[in-house]
């Protein structure tokens, strides 16, 4: 799997937190029927995994990664729970080679440039901006376009539906990385109708 084209599949891609279990398979359908196809489940509940596993089997046709993969345990334990992708909030070389072992593309964070030549040097040319509002936002990533062409972002943190078409307009960007798809309390509250128009709202987002 190509994670660049993994990327272009759609404008924004939702980052999830599952506390309750009970919430995966109806939140993966109210995003897949709003136009989302890409999810990241965050390894950051004790569900997460679970989780993971649920929304595949709810929604095979969409992408499911894990998120706040921060070491080789979590991201042998995220292949094996199914996920398709990884996404991390930062890179060490441990990782990196981790990475290389599992068939489960990686996409790191960076937050400066020093950062992306480091990840570059370890074969990386598709990388999250995080967080992207703190490391600089749309001006950071104009700036890292001259030095690095090559590069495709993913810009996470901080990132809302008002701010993402300024992010999407960048020939570098890929899609942006958001939360707001799927918000504690719309979970809590059960409003799938809710969440898919969310969704349809992030899918109506055009990318350059």
């Amino acid at each position: 799997m190509n994670l660049k084209d993994v990327l272009r599949m759609g404008p924004v891609m939702p980052v999830i937190v599952i506390h309750d279990l009970a919430h995966a398979k109806p939140l993966a359908k109210a995003l897949f029927k709003g136009g989302i196809k890409v999810f990241e489940v965050t390894l950051r509940t004790d569900v997460a995994l679970d989780a993971i596993r649920i929304m595949r089997d709810a929604v095979p046709e969409a992408i499911v990664g894990a998120g706040t993969v921060t070491g080789p345990d979590e991201l042998e334990a995220a292949l094996g729970a199914g996920a398709m992708f990884a996404v991390t909030p930062g890179l060490t070389r441990e990782l990196a080679e981790s990475a290389t072992g599992p068939a489960l593309p990686l996409l790191p964070g960076v937050m400066t440039p020093g950062e992306l030549m480091a990840a570059r040097d370890l074969g990386f040319d598709a990388l999250k901006l995080f967080p992207a509002r703190e490391a600089g936002g749309v001006g950071m990533l104009r700036a890292m376009a001259g030095p690095f062409p090559d590069v495709l972002f993913c810009p996470t943190g901080g990132v809302t539906l008002e701010t993402a078409p300024s992010y999407l307009e960048l020939p570098n960007v890929a899609c942006v990385g958001g939360t707001w798809l799927a918000p504690a309390d719309r979970m809590e509250a059960e409003d799938w109708d809710g969440i898919t128009r969310l969704a349809e709202q992030a899918s109506a987002l055009r990318v350059k």
